[in-house]
């Protein structure tokens, strides 16, 4: 099979993609833009529109996979331990047993994607204040930009910790060139700068384009806050900052009505949807309806059905009785019709992620332009929850927010529990709305406590096994410094275990 997804190259010198301007459909549509030089370029707020929309396309970079089933979105879950991988991949099943090593691509595909997108930015930021347009168009695109660095950064410090710092355009004799790597509380400090920036760009406060919005701005702080009050930094006094945050994104989006909105094309970035990665047939298309189908078997029109992130029977068992989302084809399915022949069904043997099945292309030609989601209303909602309860204990706001999740999937409302029962309980919301959306590694990492699922708790990360009976090392806290890179810049020096 062949994914439509590129793989640009690596590099901090990496200068443009550019695309064309205006809609979603059009910051997708690529063009080669070979003579771009910066001495011909940014000369006009169309220039500038373009250069900008250009930088979008990077947040495919989770979702870029291969024929074996393999994707950093997939690793993300995979290193989680709530998810197995049935297909063949030897490097999913190495990361599910924590036998990996820093050859593996995926982690090389995250650190040269999330650095091109970077380049672009700091040179976007660098080169727009000089352009002459209109001042609230200036300020909107710098505002998306800086959202977008600190996206890049915030994952970049998450995985990998202490990684060079770059804020400026690198030239063939600039000491950045080959950098060292900055201390992860510097980079968080960028992150932090770079979004309040974007806050007070007068971005909208929603976007139905794909474009950021500041709830996008909000929601991403908030959650950087919630990460700095945990593991490693532990600046406990950025709950409150986590809280202030997502409480400004609560009144701005609803939730859906139907679980099924969350993965069709009809609602992308509406309703919940804060913030997507943006998919579309015959520019951009996205391979997750056929990483997460079972294997080999005919569900849908895809060309493969690889299998390769699949949930443990004991992850899907930990729903409470009576959730509706456990109900078949809401977030989880074990049958489908048979592709080509609707008479019969196809019985999976286990349970696979419906909330990432896609019908439009599943029952059309199997190319998929399912959007991917980073940010939706119940993770800022939770982030709301979980910091004002480390900070205040249990008030009615953070049961309002936790329980209107609860109520749309059937559940009773919580109350009566103490600061640490109401803290677990959220803990373990996030686990159970937010699955498979890479939000569990993250929390591992704050927390340093995983979900015992066997026993319905939060246990000590490091000799708590999972499901596959894998206890997690301390080294794998952190994904190793791609091993090319080490190589190519000696500067760079390798994470403890690696």
């Amino acid at each position: 099979m062949k994914f439509n997804i590129k793989k640009y190259g690596i590099g901090f010198m990496l200068l443009i993609l550019t695309i064309t301007i205006s809609s979603c459909k059009k910051y997708l549509e690529e063009k080669d833009k070979s003579n771009f030089v910066k001495s011909n370029y940014f000369q006009t707020a169309s220039q500038a529109q373009t250069f900008v929309n250009g930088i979008y396309p990077q947040l495919h970079l989770f979702q870029n996979g291969d024929a074996y089933g393999e994707a950093p979105f997939i690793t993300l879950e995979l290193f989680a331990g709530h998810a197995t991988s049935l297909g063949q991949s030897v490097n999913n099943s190495n990361v599910i047993h924590q036998r990996t090593d820093a050859v593996n691509p995926g982690f090389e595909d995250v650190w040269k994607n999330s650095y091109n997108a970077i380049a672009n930015a700091n040179l976007a930021l660098e080169q727009i204040p000089n352009v002459s347009m209109d001042d609230a168009t200036k300020k909107k695109l710098l505002g998306e930009t800086y959202f977008l660095r600190a996206f890049f950064y915030y994952h970049l410090v998450r995985l990998y910790g202490d990684v060079p710092l770059i804020t400026k355009s690198v030239t063939i004799d600039s000491p950045d060139l080959y950098p060292s790597r900055t201390p992860y509380a510097q980079v968080y400090d960028q992150i932090i700068s770079d979004l309040q920036a974007a806050e007070a760009s007068g971005l909208p406060e929603t976007d139905q384009t794909g474009r950021v919005s500041l709830g996008a701005v909000r929601t991403l702080l908030a959650s950087v806050y919630l990460t700095t009050a945990g593991y490693p930094l532990q600046k406990t006094a950025n709950y409150a900052l986590a809280a202030a945050e997502a409480q400004k994104v609560l009144g701005d989006y609803t939730l859906f009505t139907d679980y099924a909105y969350l993965h069709d094309n009809a609602h992308k970035n509406q309703g919940e949807l804060i913030f997507q990665g943006q998919y579309l047939v015959g520019v951009a298309t996205n391979a997750i309806p056929q990483l997460t189908v079972p294997f080999n078997l005919p569900v849908g029109a895809y060309g493969d059905h690889l299998g390769a992130m699949i949930p443990t029977n004991e992850f899907f068992n930990s729903y409470e009785a009576g959730d509706l989302r456990t109900v078949e084809r809401q977030f989880y399915f074990s049958s489908y019709p048979q592709y080509g022949d609707a008479t019969k069904t196809v019985i999976f043997g286990e349970h696979c992620l419906y909330k990432f099945f896609h019908l439009e292309s599943a029952s059309g030609n199997g190319q998929s332009d399912e959007n991917w989601t980073f940010l939706r209303l119940p993770e800022a909602m939770l982030i709301y929850a979980e910091a004002s309860n480390e900070v205040n204990g249990p008030t009615s706001d953070a049961y309002t927010q936790i329980n209107k999740i609860r109520e749309r999937a059937h559940l009773s409302d919580l109350s009566g529990l103490s600061k640490d029962q109401f803290r677990q309980a959220i803990w373990k919301e996030r686990y159970h709305e937010l699955a498979y959306e890479n939000k569990a590694y993250f929390d591992i990492q704050r927390t340093h406590m995983v979900y015992d699922v066997l026993n319905n708790k939060f246990s000590d990360a490091f000799s708590t096994p999972t499901e596959q009976g894998v206890t997690m090392k301390q080294q794998y806290l952190l994904w190793p410094i791609p091993q090319r890179e080490i190589s190519t810049n000696k500067k760079l020096t390798q994470n403890t275990g690696w």
